[in-house]
């Protein structure tokens, strides 16, 4: 994998990670005075790790 793409996939497994862990301990996040849903972070999850897992997927695609 290119060092690039590799610091992408950790990048977007940790934001996934940080979701995974917001969603279990129910940490409060509040944004210019507004309370963010924990439940957001089900979204923020599927998302950062969907997109981990598809760069990953297509760097090791391309190695075969």
């Amino acid at each position: 994998m290119k060092p690039f793409t590799t610091v992408a996939v950790a990048f977007l497994a940790l934001i996934a990670v940080v979701h995974l862990l917001r969603l279990f301990a129910g940490w409060e996040v509040v944004v210019v005075g507004f309370v963010i849903p924990v439940w957001w972070s089900a979204f923020g999850l599927v998302v950062a790790g969907g997109l981990a897992l598809m760069v990953w997927r297509e760097a090791h695609s391309e190695e075969a």
